[in-house]
């Protein structure tokens, strides 16, 4: 049998190989069913469930770069992935659905969602195979944002970044196009990906392509969430929500300069009362503070987040923030 374990796919038995994922798409219809009678967006599945559309999209602009989408089968390249998960939990990807961080699920800027690709760190070899349903990342060194599922099976969480392979699925793209374009979810769409590995659906592509989206080698069959199975490894995640407490305006304004490091600058005010309003609204994203600073001769606050340890993991953060909106968020260094 089959146990779980990352294999080489020219040493896995393809009949046991093809169990495996039949019985893994069970228990995620049946998860996803449930999903919508759990709690809201804490690190649990999504209340309400989305189906989201099949979308290709029109070219967009981000920080004076056009980005032109298309719709690819055969897509290959090499970059840097990074990931994301508390401050968008819950909320809609590009294509409609809402985003689940315990998904293996993956943003990218121009290919079609939904599609299929295989992810490798490049680093240590591990590999996933991820649904693309989001765009992003917007940061001019990286090419695929990981939901927190999947930069955990690929060991990105700890570095937050890492350089990575991607690969795409053909025969599993236009699959998982069919269904979309007939109204299926994510559900309908794994579903789908399995009966390519079974061979039960039409494909021009090689058993061989097909890659388990199957929990990692650590994981239980048991441990599911809705839409794939979950990973039971639960490092402590960056950006964690900072709650509902903090200190006041006032303690805030006569608190020690932060230490040295790199920070996400989200604005500056002329008053700490809409500086405070601010930073009620990034609590999600991580750390954050204000501070008082002179300009023009005047007094200003600025909401900030951080400190961070290197500038590319303030960058992270920053990207998470101009796509929820704040376009003003920016890497400073203090």
């Amino acid at each position: 049998m089959y146990d779980g374990r990352i294999m080489p796919l020219a040493l896995v038995p393809w009949g046991e190989f093809s169990a495996t994922i039949l019985r893994l798409v069970g228990m995620t219809v049946v998860a996803a069913s449930l999903a919508a009678c759990g709690s809201g967006p804490s690190g649990k599945a999504p209340t309400t469930a989305q189906r989201g559309t099949y979308k290709v999209g029109a070219p967009y602009k981000i920080d004076g770069v056009t980005y032109t989408p298309k719709e690819d089968f055969q897509h290959a390249e090499t970059g840097v992935a990074s990931w994301y998960g508390p401050g968008f939990h819950g909320k809609a990807t590009a294509n409609g659905e809402r985003y689940d961080q315990n998904d293996r699920t993956a943003a990218h800027r121009t290919l079609q969602m939904p599609s299929i690709v295989r992810v490798t760190n490049l680093s240590n070899g591990l590999s996933t195979v991820v649904r693309i349903n989001d765009r992003g990342p917007f940061a001019s060194n990286r090419v695929i944002d990981l939901s927190r599922t999947a930069a955990q099976e690929l060991d990105v969480i700890r570095n937050g970044t890492a350089r990575v392979r991607i690969e795409q699925l053909q025969a599993e793209s236009l699959a998982v196009k069919e269904v979309a374009i007939n109204g299926g979810g994510p559900a309908e769409q794994l579903e789908a990906v399995a009966q390519v590995a079974s061979g039960k659906r039409p494909t021009s592509a090689p058993p061989q392509q097909v890659m388990a989206m199957a929990q990692p080698a650590t994981a239980p069959p048991a441990q599911v969430q809705a839409g794939w199975p979950a990973n039971p490894r639960s490092p402590a995640v960056a950006g964690a929500p900072a709650g509902n407490g903090g200190p006041t305006v006032a303690s805030l304004a006569a608190a020690p300069p932060s230490p040295g490091g790199f920070f996400v600058q989200t604005g500056s005010f002329s008053t700490a009362e809409n500086a405070e309003r601010q930073r009620n609204a990034i609590r999600s994203y991580g750390s954050s503070e204000i501070s008082q600073a002179s300009a023009g001769g005047r007094e200003i606050f600025r909401v900030r987040l951080g400190p961070y340890s290197t500038s590319d993991a303030a960058g992270i953060v920053a990207d998470r923030l101009k796509r929820s909106g704040y376009g003003d968020a920016r890497v400073v260094a203090d």
